[in-house]
């Protein structure tokens, strides 16, 4: 059984929507808080927290009812169109309230509701890739996935940059036009997703081809096989319960790692190397643009050498760059190469992880495996900016990559532990194995 690209570019719609929205909310919500409604920087800063403190109970919550849901149109559909449609109204109405009334109680309370909206839906549009894609293939259709919704916050950052006019005074910004232009973004590739699969049918469709294929398929898709035996009536067994909780361990930890340089390294080159005017922006986006440009190839790369190598490969590259930024005492270009491999390492890691994570569970239970995942890495990042943060003001703004290097290194401990979610490796195939465009 090939991947089906034509299908999973078009279930990465949804993700597409997701982070067309979130990129817009963590660029430009703050501004609002800030400008329009005059709020100091610990006050923005504790609601622009919400998101992911809901995120905590939301996405499991959700993940789990959308595995339980079985309706005409699918166990996950019924999620995504409610939460895109909620989230769209609330948008609005979020928006218009800022312009209009200027009435802060009613801005919060239509943001919460916005966030809810987005988390009924976030677990079940991501669960639709594993439900919808044989095991073996996961980390490749993960990672077109991943590049659909890196298309979704290109979209965004594009419309703000044509539509958002700033005013002379930014309390004055008009974000109308911008909202309007995301929301249909929104409404667009749900409807698209929503006219092009059909989830009911193509997960039966699915589920017969493995249990259908013999011979070398059998082979490709023995990941498949071996994932099945490690469920007892819903229950994981030990072995395997060790190894989800360690890979969910290993998961908070690397985003305890690597969030901690993405939200803090504007300011640790301001406060260590002296460097001003934006300078950080370019090691940023040089992580950006190599982590795009390499998640397909690491999709390819977990096929030949497994999943967990090409995990700890990845982790590997992030806490040696982790170290050697610690030990820069100026600003140089190598940084860039660092942050590139980083990039690399990060997509390494990003690909793989989420499909070792619902690979250990039934495809009755991918919702709330997705929520877990998700639970895990939210977590992470509620702790460490607070943990993080109480280093970098009461120790020194130094501290920042040793703690990276320090976490990063302790998932890779946690890593070599786990034992299931992998599928077997074939050296054997190429790329053009795995291309199915005609169905």
């Amino acid at each position: 059984m090939k991947l089906n690209y034509k299908r999973t570019i078009l279930i990465g719609f949804a993700f597409m929507s997701i982070l067309a929205f979130w990129q817009f909310y963590d660029n430009e919500i703050p501004k609002i808080l800030t400008y329009h409604f005059g709020l100091g920087e610990t006050f923005t800063g504790t609601i622009m927290a919400f998101d992911n403190i809901l995120a905590l109970f939301l996405l499991p919550m959700f993940g789990t009812l959308s595995d339980k849901a079985n309706t005409r149109i699918g166990k996950r559909m019924p999620f995504i169109l409610v939460g895109t449609t909620l989230a769209v109204i609330f948008f609005n109405s979020m928006i218009y309230v800022a312009h209009i009334s200027y009435n802060l109680q009613l801005f919060i309370f239509f943001l919460l509701m916005l966030l809810v909206s987005m988390g009924i839906y976030r677990s079940p549009a991501i669960s639709l890739m594993p439900e919808l894609t044989p095991a073996v293939h996961r980390s490749q259709a993960n990672a077109i996935i991943n590049l659909m919704g890196t298309l979704g916050a290109v979209y965004t950052l594009i419309m703000i940059k044509v539509l958002l006019k700033s005013a002379e005074n930014e309390a004055e910004t008009n974000y109308i036009p911008l909202m309007i232009a995301i929301a249909s973004f929104m409404v667009v590739t749900v409807v698209i997703l929503f006219l092009t699969i059909n989830e009911k049918k193509l997960m039966t469709e699915v589920r017969e081809g493995v249990e259908n294929f013999d011979g070398d398929d059998a082979r490709e898709l023995e990941g498949d096989t071996k994932e099945e035996k490690y469920q007892n009536a819903g229950k994981l067994s030990r072995d395997v319960f060790q190894s989800l909780t360690l890979l969910l361990i290993s998961v908070f930890l690397w985003f305890t790692a690597y969030n901690a340089v993405t939200t803090a390294f504007s300011r640790y080159v301001t406060e260590v190397w002296g460097l001003r005017n934006g300078a950080y922006a370019d090691c940023l986006m040089v992580a950006l643009i190599s982590a795009v440009i390499a998640y397909i190839p690491m999709g390819f790369l977990a096929t030949k050498i497994g999943r967990k190598k090409t995990i700890l490969i990845g982790i590997a590259l992030m806490s040696i760059c982790y170290l050697s930024a610690a030990l820069m005492t100026h600003y140089s270009t190598i940084l860039n190469v660092f942050f590139a491999l980083i990039g690399i390492g990060w997509a390494g890691i990003n690909v793989n992880s989420y499909p070792m994570v619902v690979g250990m569970g039934k495809s009755s239970v991918i919702g709330k495996y997705t929520g877990l995942y998700y639970t895990f890495s939210m977590a992470a990042q509620v702790f460490t900016p607070i943990f993080s943060g109480f280093l970098l003001e009461h120790v020194s703004y130094k501290t920042l990559f040793p703690y990276a290097f320090i976490f990063s290194c302790l998932s890779f401990v946690t890593m070599c532990f786990v034992k299931h979610g992998d599928v077997k490796p074939d050296p054997g195939r190429n790329i053009w194995d795995d291309l199915d465009m005609d169905n």
